[in-house]
């Protein structure tokens, strides 16, 4: 598995409940939801920033590495 890193784009491999980053109402985050790593908890926890095609967040999740899924736009590289 690979570590996400500040930055990196990730999507959720499963659903998860939460409240909204400003009205805090009930929402949930569904599996595929896409969003931004924003800070690092070591090896296993990252905190995402979920947020519309506006740029408006609309969540922010300490998440485990666990349930995302590391998304990628370039061509990786093997060896």
């Amino acid at each position: 598995m690979q570590i996400p890193h500040d930055l990196d784009l990730v999507a959720l491999t499963e659903d998860h409940p939460t409240t909204h980053f400003e009205t805090g109402e009930p929402i949930v985050l569904r599996k595929g939801q896409i969003g931004t790593v924003v800070m690092e908890y070591g090896d296993h926890a990252v905190e995402v920033e979920f947020s519309s095609s506006d740029g408006a967040t609309f969540a922010m999740e300490t998440l485990n590495v666990d349930c995302l899924l590391l998304l990628h736009d370039e061509l990786l590289q093997t060896a």
